[in-house]
């Protein structure tokens, strides 16, 4: 479970480091973090996909969105007997109906 972690979010990591570098042109002398790369290389990939070049970084991101959530929703199954008895220590047993609440005894002092 750790290496799928780290081999997805080491590439989320890099694309999204690149992404926010190069479209607000930081490029510390790096050719690659320039704004004329980002835009070069969105103009290679939509003139290879058909489509616009403007219209793949909203395209991107929602994949990584939905990767996302696969990962997470993958770790959560494999995690939930865990998650659940976190969730059952937080709140579930704490709490029965007979038991009244700290704050019922304060109520009774009030004018």
């Amino acid at each position: 479970m750790k290496w799928l972690l780290i081999f997805w979010g080491g590439p989320v990591m890099l694309l999204t480091g690149w992404y926010g570098l190069s479209y607000y042109d930081m490029s510390f002398g790096v050719f690659m973090l320039t704004r004329e790369a980002h835009e070069l290389v969105f103009r290679v990939y939509g003139s290879i996909l058909g489509i616009p070049p403007e219209t793949i970084p909203p395209l991107v991101a929602r994949a990584m969105i939905v990767d996302s959530l696969i990962v997470f929703g993958l770790v959560a199954l494999r995690k939930r007997r865990q998650i659940a008895a976190w969730y059952r220590r937080r709140y579930g047993a704490s709490r029965s109906p007979e038991a009244p609440l700290a704050s019922d005894a304060n109520l009774s002092s009030a004018p």
